[in-house]
């Protein structure tokens, strides 16, 4: 759960804090720092509402029935897997022109006033913190009430994320973006499997589906959770001992049908850019 929970955070967190080091650096190459007070309240803003969603998501469904967590906990895994496949399939797509987008976005939002700059940067930095949120839930859900690791791995994640775009701002380093995006977003296509497979077994222990007693394999001789190995894989993708035929059944088409959509070439003709001169621009 820790390296999960950490890919998560960096793949998150970079996207924000490049959000972020593109809109700073415009203002700042144009002459308008008068606008960053408004740029930083929005990502603060943005920052504060997520981190209450995910306390709240996290901490207040202990008053719920066993069933009742359980629900909401299989319901918000599956949302998760949407924002996670969302997000891979989006930033593969915008790694190419996001920079030049969020310049436009910005001009136009500094005639509008104060007000259109800070919705703006609300809006692009507090898209990422919600999807933080509820996979920081579901990762605690599967990772059964446990908060230490996915904390731990998200801030790993987020620190390394800041770290990242702070180098990329200062000109230190410069990268392929879309390579970059598109090797974390085949790791993600995996746990994302993996978080499915999990919301799927809560539902069916909430009763809401069927199939709990019907399992694809049982594997607790030969690779149980409680081994290191157990526990790597578990970590990493969401491993159970016991699998249900409706945890396989999802895993399966689910990276059968998103890892070659992912993979497939993206008809552009726009060239890849090298994010260390983009974010400086």
């Amino acid at each position: 759960m820790l390296f999960s929970s950490a890919l998560i955070g960096l793949r998150e967190g970079l996207e924000a804090a490049l959000v972020v080091s593109i809109l700073v650096a415009f203002l700042v190459k144009t002459q308008r720092t008068h606008a960053l007070r408004w740029v930083w309240t929005g990502v603060g803003t943005a920052v504060a509402i997520s981190i209450a969603v995910g306390a709240i998501l996290t901490f207040t469904t202990a008053q719920l029935s066993f069933e009742a967590q359980e629900l909401l906990g299989g319901v918000l895994s599956i949302i998760a897997v949407a924002f996670v496949t969302g997000m891979i399939f989006w930033m593969r797509k915008a790694s190419r022109t996001i920079a030049a987008e969020l310049r436009g976005k910005l001009d136009e939002a500094l005639r509008l006033g104060p007000l259109a700059v800070f919705v703006l940067s609300f809006l692009a930095v507090g898209r990422e913190g919600l999807e933080t949120a509820v996979f920081f839930y579901a990762a605690v859900q599967s990772a059964q009430g446990g908060t230490a690791q996915p904390l731990i791995g998200f801030g790993i994640g987020l620190v390394v994320a800041v770290a990242l775009a702070y180098l990329l701002y200062r000109g230190a380093v410069r990268f392929d973006l879309g390579r970059f995006f598109t090797i974390t977003g085949v790791l993600l296509v995996f746990v994302a499997a993996g978080v499915l497979g999990y919301g799927l077994h809560d539902l069916q222990e909430a009763r809401f589906l069927p199939g709990l007693d019907v399992l694809a394999f049982d594997a607790s001789g030969v690779l149980p959770e409680d081994s290191w190995y157990g526990a790597l894989l578990k970590g990493i993708f969401n491993y159970s001992q016991q699998t249900t035929v409706v945890q396989a059944v999802a895993w399966v088409a689910y990276v059968a049908i998103v890892l070659p959509l992912f993979l497939r070439p993206v008809r552009s003709k726009a060239r890849r850019e090298n994010v260390g001169a983009d974010v400086k621009e």
